[in-house]
């Protein structure tokens, strides 16, 4: 039953966020930054973490669940390092997720031939 409500519950903010895609005029990296802004302000606020128990992985690997990880991590640096925690609090949090996507994305250009468009 995990496995459903994770799926489901990932699915539906896959679809929100695709249907801002269709309905409104943001661009895709926009969504994107609202996507973390908003999963870290669900955070700050106390609503991410409950939902996140109760909906597993659907809630969390999502872009909201990036946001509320980069929260987190940085709401731990300060408690443990002051104010410079602001700043290293979300690179130590997430950093195997940032580290997945520079490799691969690096794989990705040396595998790839990209076209420039004139």
């Amino acid at each position: 039953m995990d496995y459903v409500k994770a799926f489901v519950v990932g699915g539906i903010i896959c679809a929100l966020a695709q249907i801002l895609m269709e309905k409104t005029k943001m661009l895709p990296g926009r969504i994107m930054v609202l996507l973390v802004c908003l999963g870290a302000v669900l955070g700050a606020i106390g609503i991410y973490q409950p939902f996140s128990e109760w909906a597993g992985a659907g809630a969390n690997v999502p872009l909201l669940g990036f946001g509320n990880n980069l929260w987190n991590g940085i709401k731990e640096a300060i408690d443990k390092d002051g104010f410079i925690g602001i700043f290293k609090g979300g690179f130590t949090a997430s950093a195997v997720g940032i580290s997945a996507a520079l490799v691969f994305s690096y794989i990705a250009s040396l595998l790839c031939d990209s076209k420039m468009k004139k």
